[in-house]
């Protein structure tokens, strides 16, 4: 019997402004308190460039409930998942989670958990370059405009042309 191959992904959302919706409840559901303004979020799964699946939700959701919704209902066992400090208590739902350690407000990290942390952002940086090439796309950057329920098929046909781009660089 073979050893399964451990691949590894990482996980990261993203923040795209939308109009103001005109609806009290849906403005509610899309303010995001962190951007503050109205905003959807994608999450990316990527590995190395290549990006596997994205989800959406409004702005007010959380990056781990979206995370919970979503990516660890279909996980399987031989992934090795690289978040960020977003993510904490990802590790009580898959072991094999990688997140950065944040320092208390009573400690320092200590020069170790320093390195740890560096090694990890340095791991998982593809990710946020993935975000920035999504960013690119006019249509992502700037406010969207358009319907709210067409963002994420835009988002995900906007990810199959970066996933082409990188196919055609490797050949």
């Amino acid at each position: 019997m073979q050893d399964a191959e451990v691949i590894t992904v990482a996980i990261d959302v993203t923040e795209h402004s939308i109009n103001r919706p005109k609806d009290h409840q849906e403005q509610k559901e899309h303010y995001s308190g962190k951007k503050k303004r109205h905003t959807k979020k994608s999450q990316i799964i990527a590995d190395r460039g290549v990006i596997y699946d994205v989800e959406e939700a409004p702005g007010s959701v959380h990056d781990f409930e979206i995370c919970k919704t979503t990516v660890l209902l279909v996980m399987i066992l031989a992934v090795i998942i690289l978040a960020d400090s977003g993510y904490q208590g990802i590790q009580n739902y898959h072991e094999f989670s990688l997140i950065p350690i944040k320092k208390s407000k009573k400690k320092e990290l200590s020069e170790p958990e320093k390195a740890y942390n560096k090694a990890l952002s340095r791991q998982r940086i593809f990710i946020e370059n993935i975000n920035a090439k999504i960013k690119v796309f006019k249509i992502m950057s700037d406010r969207y405009r358009n319907r709210r329920e067409s963002h994420l098929a835009r988002t995900k046909l906007i990810c199959a042309i970066l996933n082409a781009e990188k196919t055609l660089e490797m050949a």
